[in-house]
């Protein structure tokens, strides 16, 4: 199997779906989401005596390295990451890899 990327973004709750359906326009075969809440945003909230649960979604998509930069760059314009409170997105390195056989019987 060729090197892979594992793409994170973390998201506002309710906008995951519409990332994901992009980012497998350009080429991620897949994604799972996750439900996550944020603390620092409640934190913050909480200095003020309100206290709202920041929800989040957590896009998680695997990409072979030579390829994952169009998925990378398609779920920061989707989710207008540029743009400040809107979430984050990150890239780390997979090692170790099982459970993903079917992408190598795709290749040969």
């Amino acid at each position: 199997m060729d090197e892979v990327k594992c793409i994170i973004a973390i998201v506002e709750r309710g906008r995951a779906d519409k990332i994901v359906n992009k980012a497998k326009k350009v080429g991620a075969k897949g994604a799972t989401i996750i439900y996550g809440r944020g603390t620092g945003q409640s934190e913050a909230l909480k200095f003020f005596n309100i206290y709202i649960e920041a929800s989040k979604e957590i896009i998680i998509i695997l990409s072979e390295e030579d390829k994952y930069r169009s998925i990378y760059d398609t779920i920061i314009e989707a989710g207008r990451l540029k743009e400040p409170g809107t979430g984050i997105i990150f890239t780390i390195p997979v090692s170790e890899l099982v459970g993903l056989h079917h992408r190598e019987q795709i290749k040969k």
